[in-house]
C-alpha cells in the first residue's frame, strides 16, 4: 500500500509499505494491504512503519528506525485509508 504524511511544514514520507499502525483515539489499530476505508482521528502517540523505508536526509532526525519498524512520534492527526492509499495528516 501507498503511504504519505504529511504536516503542516512539510511532505515527511511518501512510498510503498506493508504496513502502519497509529493511535487513534479510542486505542491503536493497524492497516495492512487492502484494508477497507477508514477515516479516523489520531490522538497522541507513535505512527509505526514496516516496509523497506527509505527517509530523505532532511527529515530523518523526526523519525526513530530500527531494523523492523519505523516511527514518527505525533500530538494528534487524522487518518484517511481508501483504494490502498493511507494519506496521514499528523501535527
Amino acid at each position: 500500500m501507498y503511504l504519505e504524511i504529511v504536516t503542516p511544514e512539510a511532505m515527511l514520507f511518501s512510498g510503498e509499505v506493508t504496513s502502519i499502525t497509529v493511535p487513534g483515539i479510542n486505542g491503536e489499530f493497524q492497516m495492512l494491504n487492502g484494508h477497507a476505508p477508514i477515516v479516523s482521528l489520531l490522538g497522541e502517540g507513535n505512527v509505526k512503519i514496516q516496509g523497506n523505508i527509505t527517509l530523505e536526509e532532511n527529515v530523518q532526525d523526526k523519525f526513530t528506525q530500527d531494523k523492523n519498524e519505523t516511527s514518527l512520534a505525533i500530538n494528534s492527526g487524522t487518518i484517511e485509508m481508501k483504494d490502498n492509499k493511507v494519506i496521514v495528516l499528523a501535527d
